[in-house]
């Protein structure tokens, strides 16, 4: 990601950016609902919506987002809260330094906005951290058209497939109105 875009998305943060409801996405409630906890790994949290939600039903949880602003604030909502959330400014497509096996691997809008070769990493990155039987829950939305920008293309899940076993999807539209699916992957 470019020095320009990710200033960008750090200065978001002292607003509230158009992708931050501050909801839990209806997804991950019924992910929650139907899940014994475990360990979950939120790649790309933001100020950690998701994460706490997770954290308050039982889970462990490491939430990573490159922002640090975005970080900052979902410690004071953790804290706000009452729950522990391990919340880590990181690249999402670097991991290495994570160690453990994760039941659920989190992804709301994050793997949609990367290019073909961040994309290869990080589903590589997701065969260390995924734990056998565990969980990718991931959202995006589709591309309208070839031209370069965020968004899947069906080749992208395809590719996914190799990897891991789609099994669920649940298509939709975000609030634009773009064409959007939530994905269950598993190991």
């Amino acid at each position: 990601m470019s020095f320009f875009r990710r200033l960008l998305f750090e200065l978001w943060y002292f607003r509230k950016p158009p992708w931050e409801s501050g909801i839990v996405p209806p997804e991950v409630e019924q992910y929650i609902n139907m899940q014994p906890s475990g360990r979950a790994l939120d790649l790309g949290c933001g100020t950690g919506t998701s994460s706490i939600a997770l954290a308050q039903a039982g889970w462990t949880v490491t939430g990573i987002d490159f922002s640090r602003r975005a970080i900052q604030l979902a410690h004071r909502k953790a804290k706000k809260a009452g729950v522990k959330v391990d919340f880590r400014v990181g690249d999402v497509f670097r991991l290495g330094r994570l160690r453990a096996e994760y039941d659920l691997v989190l992804d709301i809008g994050c793997y949609h906005g990367s290019t073909i070769t961040q994309r290869v990493d990080y589903l590589h990155n997701l065969e260390n951290l995924l734990a056998e039987g565990g969980t990718w829950l991931m959202y995006g939305f589709f591309k309208p058209d070839a031209r370069p920008g965020p968004g899947l293309r069906p080749e992208d899940i395809e590719i996914a497939r190799l990897h891991l076993k789609l099994a669920r999807r649940e298509d939709g539209a975000d609030r634009q109105e773009r064409p959007s699916a939530w994905f269950w992957f598993t190991r």
